[in-house]
């Protein structure tokens, strides 16, 4: 399908999603597959969603996204966030759920189970993350978007935050995306080109607790939902080209009620000193192929070490220039990839900031997914 004929028939739909719904509305029921890709599908209600409680659960074959057997297929989705639906618009809304077995336990998927026992437990910590989610373009048929055919573009250097014909691609498709985010209510703080041509970023956050982890998938539900209408393909894959061109990662900014108070800078060093000490754990939680792209080039650390250090993009642990010379404010993790789960990542990190608490261990959570 041409580029073309993607916006002709978005052009198209628009006269039918005018027409009057008789007081109904859809509402989306996006999850989290077994393979770490989202699913959705849609379901008409009778009246207006003003809180979640409203929301039936609903389920779906699970052995067709990898989360369950066939002959136990039914998988169950239980909503816990919704949002309004930047495509259908009107009253319709978007709603994120979670999986859960028929016995009512949590899918071994459902890692955001988990995640909300940490943050209930350290709520007075009034933990908050940032996230930088990085991402690559690819046409239909997987050549980067808007590289030479059969070639490559010049060296590194004039693309990011870049701005003209040839430093950057695609600009419509994520100037979309971000009217969608921000049209659904998502904490979306920025937006950037990134260091390699076609490859941008978008920043959510400042959220607090497992608030974070739901609409960094929302907003990667969005990503992939205005890329249909362009014919573009998203990829999250860390090292999605070899060679001398950067991965793409999935920065974790992080602070408590502490360390953004005056004074503190030793709670920010207590945490990266607790995080020196569970890198390997970490690392297992941060993101599949994540060692194609920590190799201690390309702005980023070695994954075999753990490192820290005040501006350095090279470092495991960034503390930013004004926070050093303020004495307070957050720190940056740079080793998650790009196609981590969230609720794994700021549920470890919740845990080992904060104190791990009895039956909640994250780095379990990643040996139940694969046993």
């Amino acid at each position: 399908m041409s580029e073309y004929n993607s916006v002709e028939k978005t052009q198209i739909l628009q006269k039918y999603r005018e027409l009057d719904q008789r007081g109904r509305i859809v509402a989306e029921y996006v999850w989290v597959d077994g393979t770490g890709n989202l699913r959705s599908k849609g379901r008409t209600l009778k009246k207006k969603i003003t809180s979640i409680d409203q929301l039936p659960e609903w389920n779906f074959d699970g052995s067709s996204t990898n989360q369950a057997p066939g002959h136990d297929s039914d998988v169950y989705l239980k909503p816990v966030a919704f949002y309004p639906d930047p495509f259908r618009l009107g009253d319709n809304i978007v709603v994120l759920a979670s999986c859960y077995n028929n016995d009512g336990t949590p899918n071994k998927f459902n890692h955001r189970h988990e995640a909300a026992k940490l943050f209930q437990a350290h709520k007075d910590e009034d933990i908050w993350f940032g996230l930088e989610q990085e991402y690559t373009l690819f046409d239909q048929y997987d050549n980067v978007y808007g590289w030479p055919k059969g070639g490559f573009p010049a060296p590194q250097g004039p693309y990011y935050c870049g701005v003209g014909t040839g430093k950057v691609h695609a600009r419509d498709v994520i100037e979309a995306h971000y009217r969608a985010c921000l049209y659904a209510g998502i904490e979306i703080s920025g937006i950037n080109a990134e260091v390699m041509p076609s490859q941008w970023e978008f920043q959510v956050g400042p959220c607090t607790g497992i608030d974070m982890g739901d609409q960094l998938w929302m907003a990667r539900y969005f990503l992939h939902r205005v890329a249909e209408e362009f014919g573009v393909k998203i990829s999250f894959h860390p090292k999605p080209l070899k060679g001398e061109w950067n991965g793409a990662g999935c920065h974790t900014n992080v602070s408590t009620k502490n360390m953004r108070a005056p004074g503190g800078m030793k709670y920010i060093e207590n945490a990266i000193e607790r995080l020196s000490k569970r890198h390997a754990d970490h690392i297992k939680l941060y993101g599949s192929d994540n060692e194609q792209r920590l190799t201690g080039r390309h702005e980023t650390a070695s994954m075999t070490s753990f490192s820290s250090g005040v501006a350095n993009r090279g470092a495991s642990i960034r503390i930013p220039r004004s926070v050093a010379k303020e004495g307070f404010g957050y720190f940056e993790d740079r080793r998650p990839a790009s196609n981590i789960d969230p609720y794994l990542v700021t549920g470890i990190m919740c845990e080992t900031v904060c104190g791990a608490i009895e039956n909640a261990d994250m780095s379990k959570e990643f040996d139940r997914e694969f046993s």
